[in-house]
């Protein structure tokens, strides 16, 4: 954490992997079967219900959620910047308690570049953790945890299918 002449700045979360995939089939894995590699233990569901999948609805405005196998929703936020394959930007709108929060705006920037032949280098930001207050530097730390255990769980699922 940095302050800046009273203002507090926490670094972003950067996360890069490379997967065995061109981006078309690394978006597409990242976006659309977000639920296969999604740990459910991550859930924020006010009811506790388990989840049966995680929607990101593929355009900009589309909303980002989490769905439970009783079908309730829990919103987390939404879709900002919508460019297959190469980009994908979410408003993530999840509180310090691990709760929606509408009035927070923190984004996860996920881009897909390719590389050599089959090889897609996935680079994740979580930026503007300040926004969360206090804890930011605390929550930063474990949701760089979380987002790390995430992608490891994402490159899995892509060798899969």
């Amino acid at each position: 954490m940095i302050s800046l002449s009273g203002t507090v700045y926490v670094e972003p979360i950067v996360k890069i992997i490379r997967v065995q995939a061109i981006p078309e089939r690394a978006f597409e894995v990242f976006n659309t079967r977000t639920s296969r590699w999604w740990r459910s233990t991550f859930s924020i569901s006010p009811t506790k219900t388990p989840i049966a999948d995680i929607v990101i609805e593929p355009r900009v405005g589309g909303r980002l959620y989490e769905r439970g196998v009783d079908g309730s929703e829990c919103d987390w936020g939404c879709v900002l910047v919508w460019e297959p394959p190469t980009q994908l930007v979410l408003d993530w709108q999840i509180g310090a308690h691990s709760k929606f929060d509408p009035a927070l705006h923190t984004e996860v920037d996920v881009r897909f570049e390719a590389l050599a032949s089959g090889i897609t280098e996935v680079t994740l930001e979580h930026r503007h953790l300040e926004r969360l207050g206090d804890a930011a530097a605390d929550i930063g730390a474990r949701r760089s945890g979380g987002w790390e255990a995430l992608l490891k769980s994402y490159v899995t699922t892509l060798e899969r299918q």
